[in-house]
């Protein structure tokens, strides 16, 4: 435990310096926020965009940070054998992994603490939200994520790494329910989406900050990508 608070404490330092990462993880999802919900171009099936994308936004702002963020930063430290010196040491890879996962929650807190009251200005009608349940979902999407992100820069070149990161961010939001509802997306393709840790976040979020119940596959998937990920990512990480 000493290990790894010790090491969570030096990730969360050099997340913090890389200022130009955490300034995207805010500015992409609060223009994409502010742009949709002030120009109604959007199927979103509500009366206010805003109440649509208030959650789908916050979901992807942790997919592109906890995955996207998380695993090219990785893989360059990889390939730059800032790895290969840390595998030297006691710390051990799944501590490692975990370390590089809690310093992704302070980012992610910091986002919520810019996303929340950028979005009630712009009208999100938050009544009835349970914060509580939105965090836990948050949590084990996380994990999740991170546990995808770790698994593409523990395994390929940092090169590779950038363009699978961002390629698969790409289907995700597409497929996750984020910008466009489930509900309008062909059946087939629905169904393959549903089993998808972007689609069960974003469902989950939708349905906490929105006053429902969260759906039991929701949890389901969720649970299970944050186990199955981070495991497959301990398995697999190399240190060069």
């Amino acid at each position: 435990m000493r290990r790894f608070a010790a090491q969570a404490r030096a990730e969360v330092a050099m997340t913090l310096r890389r200022g130009e990462s955490v300034l995207l993880a805010l500015g992409i999802p609060v223009l994409l926020l502010v742009f949709f919900s002030l120009v109604d171009v959007l199927p979103t099936g509500t009366k206010d965009p805003v109440d649509f994308l208030a959650p789908g936004v916050l979901a992807l702002a942790v997919m592109s940070t906890a995955m996207v963020s998380l695993a090219i930063a990785t893989g360059f430290e990889r390939q730059y054998l800032v790895l290969k010196r840390l595998g030297s040491t006691p710390l051990g890879r799944p501590a490692l992994l975990a370390a590089k996962t809690a310093a992704i929650v302070v980012v992610e807190v910091v986002q919520v603490g810019v996303l929340v009251p950028v979005a009630l200005a712009l009208g999100w009608h938050a009544g009835g939200a349970d914060m509580a349940v939105a965090a836990g979902a948050v949590v084990l999407a996380t994990v999740a994520f991170a546990g995808l992100g770790l698994l593409m820069a523990g395994a390929l070149p940092a090169m590779t790494t950038l363009a699978a990161a961002n390629g698969l961010y790409l289907v995700l939001l597409l497929l996750g329910g984020m910008v466009v509802p489930l509900a309008k997306l062909p059946g087939g393709l629905r169904t393959v989406a549903r089993a998808l840790p972007a689609a069960a976040l974003s469902d989950a979020l939708h349905s906490a900050l929105g006053g429902g119940a969260v759906p039991g596959r929701a949890w389901a998937v969720l649970a299970a990508w944050a186990v199955v990920a981070p495991v497959a990512a301990a398995l697999t990480f190399r240190w060069e």
